[in-house]
Parts: C-alpha cells; structure tokens; sequence
C-alpha cells in the first residue's frame, strides 16, 4: 500500500442543534475542533415527521385539474 494516500483520521467533537456534544472520529477539520449541525435528526422534518411542501403547480397537478373529474362508463 502506497504511503501519505490517506487523509488524517483524527477525534473531532460534534454539537447537535440542541447543544449536545459528543465526540467522535472524522476527517474533517483538526484534531479537538468542534463541528457544529445547522441542521440533524433532532430537528430536521425528515426526521421528526414534519410537514412536506408538495408542488401544486407541476404539470400533473395541471392535468389531473383539467381531466381529473372524467370518468369511463360502460354502456
């Protein structure tokens, strides 16, 4: 194995949304700097079951507008 390939894989700290911290290993930043979350799975809606913006102007929203009340009847 080639050497200096790797990047430095050192503990780095992690404080979430709510202030929590914990520490953990990673590649980002220095060894002791702390990563602070804008956004994780205490608060984000993804997580909490949230509400989700749906797109009421697409193009099927369009169709099924124009053609959503026809129906097929037999004879």
């Amino acid at each position: 194995m080639k050497a200096d390939t790797h990047p430095d894989y050192h503990m780095i700290k992690v404080q979430m949304t709510d202030g929590t911290v914990f520490e953990t290993r990673s590649t980002w930043g220095k060894e002791g700097d702390t990563l602070v979350l804008e956004i994780d799975p205490i608060s984000h809606p993804a997580w909490t079951g949230g509400t989700r913006q749906i797109d009421s102007g697409g193009r099927v929203a369009q169709f099924n507008k124009r053609f959503g009340g026809l129906t097929l009847k037999k004879n």
